[in-house]
């Protein structure tokens, strides 16, 4: 049995599900979805994911601009520069990628971004909307979370479920998401949370999105749980050319017999992300053309 919950299989399929649609756009006559991504500073992780965001949004067909910017840029300059993409009536969505340098305050950043053309989902706006039945763009992880959910037809129905980090844009996102099936029992725990480890040993599925390596041990998990590794480390490695691998947040090796489907670190949730952050430009591109 498979137990491993393919998240570049199943981006490529939503890539490719894309791809077509965009062609049909082309043949049509019609313009094509539009993003800008703003980069602020040589931040290296930073720059290597907005890099594969602009090579999957290229090989769909979206129109894709990048906007390098000094890491010394002014708050109010940066607004600034938000304000003329949520007034560029041609551009269907954007991003600021995080983080930002200090000087900047990240919220007063997501704020001033318009909901409409916010494909990270990550205004108040457009989290909220996560517990209304209009939804709009939302949370890009937690869509591509609930996407592996819905496309590997995992059963949550009378489930309980136990995540793991309750940040608002990642793990509270998620919870509501899940909260609104009304299937499934969810317990959000975070550092301050007593007795973890009883929680995650009666959980059927358990969600982590700390960013801590090796939070979720073999003992915390019990037989046929089923778990999706949202958290992303770099640590130490002498054996790799870089000097480091990358993992998640559970002890992959050690868990991976004891469970019925679990996301690996890379190749999980992270390529899920990105084929959200397109779903989401895709429909604020038809929103906007409904304008």
């Amino acid at each position: 049995m498979n137990k491993i919950i393919d998240g570049i299989k199943v981006s490529s399929d939503i890539k490719s599900e894309i791809k077509k649609e965009i062609s049909s756009f082309k043949k049509d006559g019609k313009r094509v979805p539009s993003l800008s991504i703003v980069l602020v500073g040589n931040h290296t992780a930073s720059s290597i994911y907005v890099n594969a965001k602009v090579r999957a949004c290229k090989d769909v067909g979206i129109d894709v601009n990048l906007i390098n910017l000094n890491d010394n840029i002014s708050e109010l300059d940066l607004l600034e520069i938000i304000s003329e993409l949520n007034n560029k009536s041609d551009l269907d969505g954007f991003i600021v990628q995080l983080p930002l340098p200090p000087q900047v305050n990240v919220q007063n950043v997501i704020d001033s971004i318009s909901p409409a053309k916010d494909v990270d989902g990550f205004t108040n706006d457009n989290i909220g909307s996560i517990t209304s039945e209009v939804k709009k763009l939302l949370p890009a992880t937690g869509l591509g979370v609930m996407t592996l959910i819905e496309r590997y037809n995992i059963d949550i129905e009378s489930k309980s479920c136990a995540i793991l980090g309750s940040s608002r844009n990642v793990g509270a996102a998620i919870a509501q998401m899940l909260m609104q099936k009304e299937q499934v029992t969810v317990t959000v725990c975070n550092s301050k949370t007593k007795n973890l480890k009883e929680i995650t040993r009666n959980s059927d599925i358990i969600i982590s999105a700390v960013g801590k390596p090796n939070l979720v041990t073999s003992d915390m998990v019990k037989e046929g749980a089923v778990i999706i590794d949202v958290g992303i480390s770099r640590i130490r490695d002498d054996s790799k050319k870089s000097g480091y691998r990358i993992v998640g947040d559970v002890d992959y090796d050690n868990v991976l017999p004891k469970v019925s489907l679990i996301t690996p670190v890379p190749g999980g949730v992270g390529p899920m992300t990105i084929a959200s952050l397109i779903q989401n430009t895709l429909r604020a591109y038809r929103n906007n053309e409904k304008r």
